[in-house]
């Protein structure tokens, strides 16, 4: 269902205004929780007050129709080429020296301002292979050809980079007109297959640094489900874990389903690798260690009585440090060999593990930088307004292939774009709120928009004071 709370702030301005027959303006008018009250009166300075003004006046005459632009036509990673272009045609309008095709799709625009540091900001744009069934009135219909598959498949924004896009226009937009509030170097960065955890590495392996420079230090947000609309959660830590994809292959002797003795059964096999991973987490990796082994795919066979000779399993590995990491994957490797070993296959037939080039260290933020920018967001924004929560899961990022190999001192931080009523109605046993990747799932975008470019600015103006 769509939410259609409006706050009295929010209705008071925009029934000022001409009414659109659009979907984006209908968005922008009814504001399905546009913003508490709170949102849009407490901890603001005179000068903060007129950067809101101007981010919600941008919104409502602008990127509330770019939003749902980008939610309606999304792209798949690697093949984002429309939305490539279209970014870069709004980054050049304003000002930016654009270069496109940066590692794919990948466009990077730059923006000298005078003396001071390079900082960059990342906006990823990719979309995922999801049909979707939210319910909004804008949804997706698109569809594409997968690059990998070859297949025709629906395309969802389930993952929210629609906000990330659009907020990054809305930045560009702010920074380029406000010149006299800042000094630096601008580099934004609209990064094509963060879904695929190839899109990041791809724009460093096309020598992005050599071409553009290496900046001082480097941003970005997620919106987020989980968290209220119009939040910001900001962590001095890891805010997203480091993921392996391991494959393994289980190697038998096939044989008759009434004559198991005559083979060596894979599945068997592989069953008991599958449940002595298990142990990886539980019992060789401290209890205060984050940690997760999970086996997603398990294929072997093709009738119910013939005993193949060849099983295969896809797993996905979390860790947050290189320590856990590497204690896993190692532990995956060897349960693997000496469970063929136990099984009694020769060793030319034990199972083989293989760590996939997808892999991705985990992010972690600068503890001095996020704690320095969360003051800023603070006294711009309200201390109300300004969380430290660590996600509950273990969901990944190609983030750091920026900020890594060399060093940048970074922050990624998150921005809610769920509306309060959701998670009461959800606590009160009625609809839960749809997770990312989900068919279901939904952002509130004017809350979420908004806040993304206001934190955006407020951490640049932060950075590249002018001089």
């Amino acid at each position: 269902m769509e939410y259609d709370m409006v706050s009295s702030t929010t209705l008071a301005r925009s029934t000022k205004r001409p009414r659109s027959k659009s979907w984006a303006h209908r968005i922008a008018f009814s504001a399905a929780i546009a913003c508490s009250l709170s949102y849009c009166t407490s901890g603001y300075s005179q000068g903060q007050s007129a950067v809101r003004e101007a981010v919600a006046s941008d919104y409502d005459e602008y990127l509330a129709d770019l939003f749902v632009h980008f939610h309606q036509t999304p792209e798949l990673s690697l093949v984002e080429y429309k939305t490539a272009a279209r970014m870069a045609r709004e980054l050049r309008a304003v000002g930016f020296d654009v270069a496109e095709g940066v590692g794919g799709t990948g466009v990077v625009a730059m923006l000298a301002n005078g003396p001071g540091p390079k900082v960059m900001m990342r906006a990823d744009m990719d979309g995922l292979p999801v049909e979707e069934k939210s319910g909004l009135q804008y949804a997706s219909k698109a569809t594409q050809e997968d690059p990998i598959t070859g297949n025709v498949v629906s395309v969802m924004h389930a993952c929210g980079h629609d906000v990330h896009i659009t907020s990054m226009v809305g930045t560009a937009r702010y920074m380029a007109s406000h010149r006299d509030q800042w000094s630096g170097t601008l580099m934004l960065i609209v990064q094509p297959a963060e879904e695929r955890i190839a899109g990041a590495r791809a724009m460093k392996q096309d020598r992005l640094w050599e071409r553009f420079g290496v900046p001082d230090f480097a941003l970005a947000f997620h919106v987020s489900a989980r968290n209220e609309a119009g939040v910001i959660n900001v962590v001095d830590g890891s805010p997203y874990a480091g993921s392996d994809t391991v494959d393994i292959t289980v190697h038998g002797v096939g044989a008759h389903g009434a004559s198991p003795h005559r083979g060596k059964d894979p599945i068997v096999l592989a069953s008991q690798i599958v449940l002595a991973l298990q142990t990886l987490v539980s019992r060789e990796i401290a209890p205060r260690e984050a940690g997760v082994v999970t086996v997603g795919s398990f294929h072997s066979g093709t009738k119910h009585n013939i005993i193949s000779d060849q099983a295969k399993l896809q797993l996905t590995v979390r860790s947050t440090n290189a320590e856990t990491r590497q204690t896993l994957l190692d532990g995956i490797r060897r349960i693997a060999t000496n469970m063929g070993r136990v099984a009694g296959l020769p060793e030319d037939k034990l199972p083989e593990v293989q760590v996939s080039k997808e892999s991705v260290p985990p992010t972690f933020n600068n503890a001095e930088l996020a704690q320095r920018l969360r003051n800023a967001w603070v006294e711009k924004i309200g201390a109300e307004h300004v969380i430290s929560e660590n996600q509950k899961g273990m969901g990944a990022e190609d983030f750091p292939f920026f900020t890594t190999s060399p060093d940048i001192p970074s922050v990624y931080w998150g921005i809610g774009g769920t509306p309060a009523e959701a998670f009461e109605t959800e606590a009160n046993g009625g609809e839960m709120v749809p997770s990312h990747h989900s068919p279901l799932f939904k952002i509130t975008p004017e809350p979420s928009v908004k806040r993304g470019v206001e934190s955006t600015i407020i951490a640049l103006i932060e950075l590249m004071p002018p001089q």
